[in-house]
């Protein structure tokens, strides 16, 4: 199911996206789309409505057109729809192709991951080569060296495809916004290719070609003789691509034929421009170290790409079967439930929300930085559902003042300040691990709150057996040890509804 222009619109990390919406135990229906556009942080509503009613939504919703869900958008008389390709549908079309499926969204501000990309770095080797040709080398080399990255540039986006990313210039190429006839073609040549020679499809050997091409056409006219048979031979791999467009599959390819395109420019090229030099054993041996490099390089990012992916795949199957709400369900309420009476000291969100967590941790343990921030996370994302308790384990020690300070700190901010500095404050302890900054924050100037409640809870934990930190535990009881603490974000929405929890 491709969801590109919905993804984009809505500025979603992709990969991310996919992977979460692969691995819902739903998946693919509209529950795991629902679940998954919450966990990214685009909050929604789903309903059944009949269509005509539809005027009544917002400008923005999502809706099951042609069977993808897609964005759309309401402009003027006129929807526009984003799903794998953008498209513009008057009233009539839209509820003709669209189920009565409607999902009502919100999109929260969350903080972007950052992908690290490759592109810069190919894109500047583009522009050194390219500059290099056009102030060093003559008209005609140049030309030629320009055909060759255009080549590279294509192959590379074809080569990307194979594993789950969708190009716009070939999506272009191919005509994205035309008919499914001609996205079928390419389709068909590119990614049904029936070659392989040690996993790699002909479509790859076009990427080894163009690579080994631009690297020898930077030591033109050294180069010349060689580049010129390449080019002679490449005629055998245009007859070939030909024959299977036009006789086997019958029908033929954009970007295949651009590619084509490109080596009968340089054929051209080579066999009129380029001089005659006469064969050296030593840029002949040269050049086939560069192509032997050139094959092993591409032999192992697709090896290593290919077996990235199946690893992907293979984990979200699993994880489909890991975030199974039945079971995790299962594992949560086989542990004891255990009731604590001190459920007001350091208790933050909706008092009176169905969902209490309660976070089991000591301000000096490093394992505890992740935990609190789990739950100030659904705090902020869940403020009317849930309420948190954090239960910090404290024993009064003359010796260890800095403990105690800090701890009173903690007090004194809970109970004279409002809930969300206290927030901040817990927050920054863990970040910053100064008791001077907590203070210079909190500014208690004496030490004189009543920390007796917190004694009592800590010796109501370590009753329970609650002593090492951190534990999570939901409406009492302890969260599965079989699971992530971070797998709770996947359960949240069931555990609210859930009455029975």
């Amino acid at each position: 199911m491709l969801l590109d222009k919905l993804i984009n619109y809505l500025k979603l990390d992709k990969q991310e996206f996919l992977f979460q919406f692969n691995s819902h135990p739903n998946y693919p229906s509209a529950l795991a789309f629902s679940d998954t556009l919450n966990f990214m942080g685009v909050r929604n509503d789903a309903y059944e409505l009949d269509k005509e009613y539809w005027d009544e939504l917002p400008e923005e919703f999502i809706a099951i057109v042609d069977n993808s869900f897609s964005l759309v958008k309401k402009t003027g008389a006129q929807y526009s729809i984003y799903s794998d390709k953008s498209k513009t549908l008057n009233k009539e079309d839209l509820h003709k192709k669209s189920t009565d499926f409607v999902l009502l969204f919100e999109k929260d501000k969350v903080e972007q991951k950052t992908v690290t990309s490759y592109k810069p770095f190919i894109y500047a080797i583009f522009a050194v080569v390219l500059v290099y040709s056009l102030l060093n080398q003559a008209w005609y080399e140049a030309v030629f060296n320009i055909l060759s990255l255009a080549g590279v540039y294509i192959s590379l986006e074809i080569f990307n495809q194979k594993f789950g990313n969708t190009s716009v210039v070939i999506g272009s190429i191919c005509g994205d916004t035309a008919g499914k006839q001609t996205v079928n073609s390419c389709n068909k040549i590119i990614h049904q290719d029936k070659t392989s020679i040690l996993g790699l499809k002909f479509s790859d050997f076009s990427l080894i070609y163009f690579i080994g091409i631009t690297v020898l056409g930077l030591f033109f006219p050294a180069t010349s003789f060689i580049v010129k048979g390449f080019t002679f031979a490449s005629v055998i791999a245009i007859g070939y691509s030909l024959y299977i467009q036009g006789f086997v599959e019958k029908t033929f390819c954009r970007v295949c034929l651009l590619i084509i395109s490109v080596l009968v420019a340089q054929l051209v090229i080579g066999l009129f421009l380029f001089e005659n030099i006469h064969f050296d054993i030593k840029t002949s041996l040269l050049s086939l170290i560069l192509w032997i490099g050139s094959f092993s390089l591409v032999l192992y990012l697709n090896n290593t790409l290919g077996e990235k992916e199946n690893l992907q795949k293979s984990n979200a199957k699993n994880l489909r079967f890991k975030r199974n709400y039945d079971l995790f369900k299962r594992e949560l309420l086989e542990n004891e439930k255990i009731s604590f009476t001190n459920t007001e000291t350091f208790s933050v969100g909706n008092q009176d929300a169905r969902l209490r967590i309660s976070i089991v941790s000591n301000p000096y343990c490093g394992f505890c930085k992740d935990a609190h921030k789990i739950v100030e996370n659904l705090l902020s994302k869940y403020p009317n559902d849930i309420s948190v308790q954090m239960r910090f384990n404290y024993s009064p020690d003359p010796q260890n003042e800095k403990f105690t300070n800090l701890i009173s700190d903690f007090m004194y901010t809970y109970k004279n300040k409002p809930t969300q500095e206290f927030l901040h404050l817990v927050e920054s302890w863990f970040e910053t691990r100064d008791e001077d900054k907590i203070r210079q924050k909190t500014g208690n100037a004496s030490n004189n709150e009543d920390l007796t409640p917190l004694v009592e809870m800590s010796v109501e934990n370590k009753s329970a057996g609650l002593n090492f930190t951190p534990i999570m535990l939901i409406n009492g009881y302890q969260f599965p040890d079989k699971y992530d603490r971070e797998d709770i974000y996947y359960f949240i929405d069931e555990l609210t509804e859930d009455e029975e929890i």
